[in-house]
């Protein structure tokens, strides 16, 4: 059995912003702190929720870094190295191992795309060439490609591959997973709307954007699942899912960056091409907030 990099929630950190658009350092710092005090397992820098997209590549190695060096080997950090570019990913993937990532998130090739023996040539390319677990990501809402679980079945056999983000919502694909990589894959939801679904099936816990603003709950969440309080994390799920719909009313990071703006984080703004949530939506996302008790 493969080692596992976590077990539970980890938080898909968005990157604060100051308003002209560069990264606010001191905020990132200060969002690791009350992540780590809240209880979180793990934190996620540089994926899609931290802008990955729009990060320059001295940015983005930057950003790794900072959250590296801010949480002292508090938690696992796990830094977002994908890219549509096989040769790109090798040296970024390099970079964060380098400023001290313990494991890197490695999307699926996007826009190009690729076929099932595309992803496999992709990731075994990169696994040969870096020496730190892998944790593939898949969402075809994104990036147009999807994972088959006999895919995943052969990148399992690889040492450094030893996990799966999984975002395509089909809870059948992952129970066929499940059977076909057994204990060589641990799967991670990357989707907030099903994490005590994903455990009910083997999951090894979530990568999530909810934990932004209710890390603790999210944590929690995943702990009385694994201690078999079943109905107690069925019970925080459905208590969050209209939060978790409102969170996703518009483009990720979006929403989230405003929660966080609303509950007195300075997240900032979205780079663009992102732009800010319309009226309707933000007095939404406010409704929910105030429902689940994270602002008055």
């Amino acid at each position: 059995m493969k080692k596992t990099i976590f077990k539970g929630a980890a938080t898909a950190l968005v990157t604060p912003m100051n308003n002209d658009g560069s990264v606010n350092f001191e905020q990132l710092k200060n969002l690791v702190d009350s992540q780590i005090e809240a209880g979180i397992d793990a934190l996620v820098v540089c994926g899609t929720t931290g802008e990955k997209s729009t990060l320059n590549y001295k940015e983005h190695v930057d950003v790794i870094k900072a959250v590296v060096d801010y949480t002292a080997k508090r938690v696992p950090v796990i830094a977002g190295a994908g890219s549509n570019d096989t040769a790109y990913s090798v040296g970024l993937c390099q970079e964060a191992i380098d400023v001290g990532a313990d494991a890197l998130l490695m999307v699926t090739p996007y826009y190009n795309k690729t076929s099932q023996a595309g992803l496999v040539a992709h990731y075994t390319y990169v696994a040969d060439r870096v020496d730190a677990p892998i944790i593939v990501y898949n969402v075809p809402s994104r990036t147009g490609v999807n994972i088959l679980p006999e895919t995943y079945a052969e990148l399992a056999k690889h040492k450094n591959i030893v996990a799966a983000k999984e975002a395509n919502g089909d809870i059948a694909s992952v129970v066929k997973t499940r059977f076909l990589c057994g204990d060589d894959l641990a799967i991670y939801s990357g989707n907030d709307d099903q994490i005590v679904p994903m455990l009910s099936v083997g999951g090894s816990g979530v990568i999530s954007v909810l934990s932004n603003v209710a890390p603790a709950d999210t944590h929690k969440m995943c702990e009385e699942y694994f201690k078999g309080n079943v109905k107690e994390a069925a019970d925080l799920q459905i208590k969050y899912i209209s939060l978790i719909n409102a969170l996703f009313s518009d483009v990720n990071p979006i929403p989230v960056k405003e929660a966080l703006n609303i509950m007195g984080f300075n997240a900032g703004p979205c780079r663009l091409p992102l732009v800010p949530m319309n009226d309707a939506k933000r007095a939404a996302l406010v409704d929910e907030l105030k429902k689940v008790g994270l602002v008055k």
